[in-house]
């Protein structure tokens, strides 16, 4: 990545071309990152909900796991299953410490002959640091590539199309959590049909050095808004994928995070945590992930007090005014026993409290999908 002129804060390739678009840059997960450019969230969050919207996150961490035992020291780690992933596929999945707890939420790609993690840029040390303590006894080893890859997402209903255009393979076959490998525009690329928003897309892992070339030929397709840290937050959050930091973090579990579809407990691979997540699996848990709105037109922001029967039980993991439903949304924890639709509680927004009721998560889904 190109180091900055001072301080401590990274940049991504790219740093200089959202300059020049008129980004609001701000300091996100030890990188100067485009929060908005001059059209705003809202316009931002609305290209990509109907046509295409393009990210660079190429903060995101990338680490290449190689060698007879890589399945297995992967599959030891985390909740889902990695050996159950063809050549080609993609698995979201839970690096877990021994207490069940999360140290990371995290991508899994398979290769032929390695498996590539993709992990978040604010947890690369960490994440690092906790594969390599319980990577012994395990024949294989680890790569840090993140310096050296830059990844764009392509999203929208004409995401597709777009990308599909400037590649040199077919990507009509490639199936929601698969990938290929091709050129976009000229430049060789990972072509992942994944994203962070809820729509259709691709994102494109590729070399550092080619990420202006590959940027400037999305855009000169006249299809394309650039896109920000912003709606990236306001999609996911619409389309219920949680954050690290705000829905996940060191003190939670999948399955109170209702993760639980990624916790794989009849593996054949033993994994950190397991004996803890098979007695919340059948236990249940004291406390549950929800979404939740508003019936008044208040905003629910990360950290504001949540209350329950008269205490205090947590607080707002993350919230807005929705772009695409117009109504408040949020996320938070509350007693297994209230995290049902329907149930009601309040938030505390400066000084008032604020009635909520529980909603199904997600709170969108896109035209089309079951």
């Amino acid at each position: 990545m190109t180091a900055p002129a001072s301080g401590a804060l990274k940049r991504t390739p790219l740093h200089e071309v959202h300059v020049a678009l008129g980004a609001k840059i701000v300091p996100f997960a030890g990188y100067e990152m485009p929060v908005q450019y001059p059209t705003g969230i809202t316009v931002e969050h609305k290209a990509v909900r109907e046509a295409c919207g393009m990210f660079d996150v190429s903060h995101m961490g990338e680490v290449i796991v190689r060698g007879p035992d890589a399945i297995r020291f992967v599959s030891s780690v985390t909740s889902n299953d990695v050996a159950a992933l063809g050549i080609g596929q993609v698995q979201y999945s839970t690096l877990l410490r021994a207490d069940g707890t999360i140290v990371d939420d995290l991508l899994v790609y398979r290769f032929p002959d390695h498996l590539m993690l993709v992990i978040n840029a604010s947890n690369r040390e960490k994440d690092l640091a906790h594969l390599e303590a319980h990577r012994a006894g395990f024949d294989c080893t680890m790569t840090d590539i993140s310096d050296e890859t830059a990844l764009l997402a392509i999203q929208g209903p004409e995401a597709p199309a777009i990308v599909a255009a400037l590649a040199n393979v077919p990507l009509d076959g490639i199936k929601y959590y698969w990938f290929t490998e091709g050129t976009v525009a000229g430049v060789p690329c990972i072509i992942s049909r994944t994203g962070y928003t809820g729509e259709l897309g691709f994102e494109l892992y590729f070399d550092q050095a080619e990420a202006t070339k590959v940027w400037a030929a999305v855009m000169a397709t006249g299809k394309v808004t650039p896109a920000g840290l912003g709606c990236r937050d306001s999609l996911r959050l619409e389309a219920g994928m949680c954050l690290y930091g705000n829905e996940l973090d060191d003190r939670t579990t999948p399955i109170e995070a209702g993760l639980t579809w990624l916790v794989r407990l009849g593996k054949a691979e033993p994994f950190l945590g397991k004996e803890v997540l098979i007695r919340q699996h059948q236990e249940g848990t004291d406390r549950k992930l929800v979404g939740f709105t508003f019936d008044e037109r208040a905003i629910p922001r990360h950290g504001y007090p949540v209350i329950y029967g008269g205490v205090k039980v947590g607080e707002v993991c993350s919230g807005t005014m929705s772009p695409t439903l117009g109504i408040p949304v949020g996320t938070c924890y509350l007693p297994s026993a209230a995290a049902v639709e329907g149930a009601t509680f309040v938030v505390e927004i400066r000084g008032k409290d604020v009635p909520a009721r529980v909603v199904k998560l997600p709170f969108y889904k896109r035209p089309g999908k079951a």
